[in-house]
């Protein structure tokens, strides 16, 4: 399932929802992107942690979200969030090679969902909305982000779009 939103949607709150309903009084692995370093985020990190219940497990993914997901049993129910920012930790500051992110860790990440035996929640920021970025960096990301949203809807069963707090369905699987 893909969930995909705006900055403050409820797409984490949808996911959150949806993992709760699909895991039942089994716990829900919680896939971490975020990094602590700045505040805003901080307070974020800290809001998502107290939205979710203290017994699921929280996996901190730095760059290997393959192996991550690999690493948890099935069938545990699996919620990533975000997308977003495991796509800007590949990223970094450098212009971002599409092709090879598309074709090596992406997919890796695709493959790795697809033999998890369990569901499987990622949420995302839809960013491909607003005006085009003037410069080249955002842009690019921008659109590799746009990208890798297209390879993650296309083998989702369900994919929602969340706008102020109300989910779109896309894909009802």
């Amino acid at each position: 399932m893909v969930v995909l939103g705006g900055t403050r949607s409820g797409k984490s709150t949808f996911g959150l929802g949806r993992a709760r309903a699909l895991a039942g009084d089994e716990p829900v692995t919680y896939l971490a992107t975020a990094r602590p370093g700045d505040p805003e985020l901080d307070r974020r990190i800290v809001g998502h942690r107290a939205a979710r219940p203290s017994s699921w497990p929280t996996v901190e993914v730095g760059v290997d979200l393959a192996g991550a997901i690999r690493h948890v049993p099935a069938p545990s129910t699996i919620l990533l969030d975000g997308l977003t920012l495991w796509v800007s930790t590949l990223t970094g500051d450098e212009p971002p090679n599409v092709d090879a992110l598309l074709d090596r860790p992406v997919a890796r990440a695709l493959e790795a969902i697809a033999e998890h035996r369990g569901p499987v929640i990622v949420v995302s920021d839809e960013i491909g909305l607003g005006a085009v970025p003037l410069d080249p960096l955002p842009r690019g990301f921008r659109d590799l982000l746009g990208l890798v949203h297209q390879r993650f809807a296309a083998a989702a069963d369900e994919v929602h779009f969340v706008v102020a707090g109300l989910p779109l369905t896309l894909r009802d699987g």
